[in-house]
């Protein structure tokens, strides 16, 4: 019986460090990087399969430049494809944006009615341990500008 006692104030003090442990990280994490770029989508075209007709597994292709968050100035650009999934609604997009000091690569989900959240999978240079999601908006209603919100981790 005295030896069930310091059995069990040894897991409680373990369980309480570790559970320190875990809200200090989470509270000393550091905060996302945001980056906020506007595409003009000048290029793309279905360069594969019926571009006459809106069919499952069409592909887009694209290379396009990308501006400050105020769609003023030029700051990169950026290039991918998107093969149809869900005719009339969805297209699921692999691209790349080149910045200054590097490259963020997504995947994910391009919606033709409104805006998605892609995953971004990696980059280069300054963004080479890229993690984190890429909020894809509509700048505008014909679908000729986007929004780029980057937040990495």
């Amino acid at each position: 019986m005295k030896m069930i006692r310091p059995s069990i104030l040894l897991v409680v003090a373990v369980a309480a460090a570790l559970s320190l442990g875990f809200v200090q990280s989470a509270v000393g994490a550091p905060k996302a990087t945001v980056i906020h770029v506007v595409e003009r989508a000048t290029t793309d075209a279905v360069t594969n399969g019926d571009s006459a007709n809106d069919k499952l597994g069409n592909v887009l292709t694209f290379a396009n430049k990308v501006y400050d968050s105020a769609n003023k100035r030029q700051v990169g650009s950026d290039q991918g494809y998107c093969i149809r999934t869900v005719v009339g609604k969805f297209w699921e997009c692999n691209w790349t944006t080149f910045l200054k000091s590097g490259s963020i690569a997504v995947e994910g989900k391009f919606s033709d009615a409104g805006n998605t959240v892609l995953a971004i999978t990696g980059g280069t240079g300054a963004y080479a341990t890229a993690r984190g999601e890429m909020d894809l908006r509509y700048h505008n209603k014909k679908g000729t500008a986007f929004d780029f919100v980057f937040h990495l981790r």
